[in-house]
């Protein structure tokens, strides 16, 4: 599209120096985009984001564009069309459904959340309040506009918007816009080159600027093949009658870890031990992966198998029975980072026995209790209650859908030109900062870690 002399603003409104609330506010010719509009989670201070108002009236942004469903991308969405906005939610057409299930969860929990914390009286709010509930949820999903990836679509007449898979779930987009001679990039969360179930992240060879996650910008992932090390914890704790407990994000690797045990049930590595999926939304959204054959690399009939390898928990009757059941079992149960739904019970109950393992196979944002479990405290506040962790903790970091920072490099390396600058975000500041100077010792690119409300014209 032809410029105007108007200036083209850049606001970071989250994502900054952390993993979660990620939010780019693009203001191009007086037309105000969000890129992102996600949830802050983690400490204390960084969920009280989620009430402050943003810089601007949800009814003048026009539009919202999604990398993908993840609730630190999406779910701050109810609450904008709560406070107003009008506009379309543009994503792909697996972003819009597995929004349909994450999003109206998201408001289920928090008001599950808010019940209990009001009859329980440990609230510091009286009475305490869901920053938005499932009906406003639902009555969201009406502003949604799924477009087809590598198609150009002209936003609000002003801009050109192109989705580029991106490897990390299903839906997952890399989001490209174009405005006369400016062209940004926003990767939102990167794939991994050779995940064994998603197909490879989409090439990108050209921008000016570039909006870059650094999740694991310090980090390489194990080369340990996850199959083994699972196999080797599976079978030791089931000799020792223990039980499993994972906590996954619903979306992603639930789907991931079923096609492990999947694989590892059918070359008779592990004992035909209980598997319990205890996810509603981590069942809706793998039922959504039969129908994305196209985004990932296994056939209709191993994903046919892989989602009977576990027995569906569906009510909260039947997820509290579990914790009455003989173990050995696995348990996969959401959420990954342990900041709410179904896994918080199963924890509470399971977490103190030695005999027990609690699994963590994605990454645990600072100030989550799994990240808390991580750095050595063995002491949970769980629904209002102190709870000893004597279980054994086991991080699988190679089962990460995230890039590692020499992934992030071979990706980057495709580029036929450094871009003019690129912003680093999506990671906590030790690892965005790291990212920052690899990126300027190996490739040479001009770099910057913004701040929290940090504006940049472009």
């Amino acid at each position: 599209m032809k410029r105007t002399g108007t200036l083209m603003n850049l606001t970071f409104l989250g994502a900054t120096k952390t993993v979660t609330g990620s939010k780019y506010l693009l203001t191009i010719d007086n037309k105000n985009i969000l890129v992102d509009c996600g949830l802050f989670q983690g400490y204390a201070e960084l969920r009280r984001r989620n009430w402050q108002p943003l810089p601007l009236p949800a009814k003048d942004i026009h539009a919202v564009i999604l990398t993908h469903a993840h609730i630190d991308h999406s779910g701050y969405i109810p609450l904008l069309v709560k406070n107003g906005f009008k506009g379309r939610v543009y994503c792909s057409q697996g972003t819009k459904d597995l929004c349909s299930i994450l999003l109206p969860d998201s408001g289920y929990l928090q008001e599950e959340e808010t019940r209990f914390a009001n009859k329980h009286g440990f609230s510091k709010h009286n009475p305490a309040l869901p920053l938005y509930t499932a009906e406003d949820a639902e009555k969201s999903l009406a502003y949604f506009y799924p477009l087809p990836y590598g198609t150009h679509y002209n936003l609000e007449n002003c801009f050109d918007l192109t989705l580029m898979h991106a490897g990390h779930i299903l839906g997952a987009s890399f989001v490209k816009i174009n405005y006369d001679d400016i062209s940004i990039v926003f990767s939102g969360d990167i794939g991994r080159m050779q995940d064994p179930v998603m197909n490879t992240p989409a090439i990108i060879q050209k921008t000016k600027y570039l909006v870059l996650e650094s999740t694991y910008g310090n980090r390489e992932h194990s080369h340990v093949d996850p199959l083994d090390a699972l196999e080797k914890i599976i079978n030791k704790t089931v000799a020792q009658q223990g039980v499993i407990v994972i906590p996954a994000f619903a979306v992603g690797r639930a789907q991931s870890i079923l096609y492990y045990l999947y694989q590892l049930k059918k070359s008779n590595r592990i004992a035909n031990v209980p598997i319990y999926l205890d996810s509603p939304m981590a069942i809706s959204a793998t039922e959504v992966f039969k129908k994305y054959t196209n985004e990932h690399r296994l056939s209709k009939q191993v994903v046919q198998e892989v989602c009977q390898v576990a027995t569906y928990v569906n009510t909260q009757e039947e997820s509290k029975e579990l914790n009455l059941q003989n173990p050995p079992m696995i348990i996969i149960s959401a959420s990954g980072m342990i900041t709410g739904g179904r896994v918080l019970h199963h924890i509470k109950y399971y977490g103190p026995n030695p005999n027990n393992v609690i699994l963590f196979v994605g990454y645990q944002a600072e100030g989550t209790a799994g990240a808390m479990l991580l750095a050595g405290h063995h002491r949970l506040k769980i629904l209002g209650e102190e709870v000893s962790i004597n279980a054994k903790l086991i991080e699988l970091g190679n089962m990460s859908a995230h890039a590692d920072y020499q992934e992030i490099l071979s990706w980057l390396r495709h580029f036929q030109m450094a871009p003019h600058k690129t912003f680093i975000t999506h990671g906590e500041a030790e690892s965005a900062n790291a990212l920052k100077l690899t990126l300027e010792k190996e490739l040479g690119w001009d770099c910057m870690v913004p701040d929290y409300l940090y504006k940049e014209t472009l």
